[in-house]
């Protein structure tokens, strides 16, 4: 590995800097402190790299930042002795070096502003479409499975509903029942000023079964297994495991989308209800606790006040909660863009959406049950 070299000589008009030596990023360190103190203002530079005797990447940045610099002070910057082949390296380096991936600062004023509202707006409703286009399109892929069972890959369906429904049980249980508690303790001190303890049974048991139980499952599940639904698909997206099987003719929403959607429709359900339950155990245990309420006026008055319907309304929500996260999800896993920065920002994106949609969904289901009286 020969010492690389740089030598600077000004012949009349031309600034002649001439590179020599093994110009790999190995031994670089000294020829790159030369090139930084190489100046001029203006007139002609000739970089000649004829008696250079390797060249790589390193010392094409070394060129290249060189070219650029006294390129911006003023001078014509030449190059000769450059093979084609290194010719095409410094090329490629200085297309980066003109375009590098920073963060620039954005366009300030009114019209930046206005202009940002309008792609954002663009922005927004074409991905409205896509994510309705879709959802149409694993609506019909789940169809054609249903309708040809043969076609369900059996497996996978039953290891995302372990992964998604069984050893999410954990978490949801301690949820609902800390919610339970929650509830019991907080009504405890509001009704214990009017002597109404005993309604305590009637604010666990609506708010539960009707509202906190399913809709606090589902933001579980969407951080849950949405995020995972979408960093899986995506890291396959990334590693082009999904283009090798569309080669293979394989239909990847059938594939990995199907399954992962289905398991979230049978499993969501069941979880809610286990929330539910876990939520009024709670709830009982705090409000024999504090109340005095033993568990056997507990569940008394719970059948006394508490419609089936309450339970049903939640359960009803389930599944349309659950087709909300698993389309969002894979949808946000289909745009992943080559990078594992882009894995990062789908899956946060999947996330806060299949929270905001679940939480507008589950508004519109209390408007809609509110206005035909249930």
């Amino acid at each position: 590995m020969t010492v690389p070299s740089l030598t600077v000589e000004d012949i009349q008009d031309t600034l002649s800097v001439r590179f020599a030596g093994d110009m790999r990023t190995a031994v670089l360190d000294a020829v790159a402190r030369q090139a930084g103190g190489v100046s001029a203002k203006t007139g002609r530079v000739m970089l000649d790299l004829s008696n250079v005797s390797a060249f790589d990447t390193g010392g094409a940045w070394v060129v290249v930042s060189l070219r650029q610099r006294l390129e911006t002070g003023g001078a014509t910057v030449e190059l000769k002795g450059l093979s084609p082949a290194w010719a095409a390296l410094v090329e490629t380096v200085g297309e980066y070096a003109d375009n590098p991936d920073s963060d620039e600062a954005p366009p300030r004023g009114f019209v930046p502003w206005v202009e940002s509202i309008g792609a954002g707006t663009v922005g927004a409703w074409a991905n409205t479409v896509s994510i309705l286009g879709f959802f149409g399109l694993t609506l019909h892929r789940m169809a054609r499975a249903l309708l040809m069972p043969w076609r369900l890959r059996w497996a996978p369906l039953v290891k995302q509903m372990e992964e998604v429904g069984l050893k999410a049980i954990p978490i949801v249980a301690l949820m609902g029942f800390l919610i339970g508690v929650v509830l019991a303790f907080q009504g405890a001190v509001q009704l214990r000023q009017f002597g109404a303890e005993v309604f305590v049974v009637d604010l666990i048991s609506i708010s539960i079964l009707r509202e906190l139980g399913i809709l606090l499952t589902s933001i579980i599940v969407a951080g849950r297994s949405g995020s995972a639904f979408t960093a899986s698909i995506g890291s396959m997206k990334v590693q082009e495991e999904i283009d090798a099987m569309r080669a293979l003719g394989l239909d990847p929403v059938e594939v990995l989308v199907v399954p992962r959607t289905l398991a979230l429709l049978i499993m969501l359900p069941l979880l809610g209800f286990i929330a539910d339950m876990a939520g009024l155990l709670g709830g009982a245990l705090m409000s024999w606790i504090n109340l005095g309420v033993s568990p056997g006026m507990f569940v008394t008055r719970l059948q006394e006040t508490t419609d089936i319907w309450h339970l049903a309304v939640g359960l009803i929500k389930a599944p349309f909660f659950a087709m909300v996260i698993g389309v969002i999800a894979c949808w946000h896993a289909m745009q992943v863009r080559g990078s594992a920065q882009s894995v990062g920002q789908s899956t946060t994106a999947s996330v806060v959406q299949s929270i905001f949609a679940v939480i507008a969904i589950d508004a519109l289901f209390s408007i809609f049950f509110s206005e035909i009286g249930v």
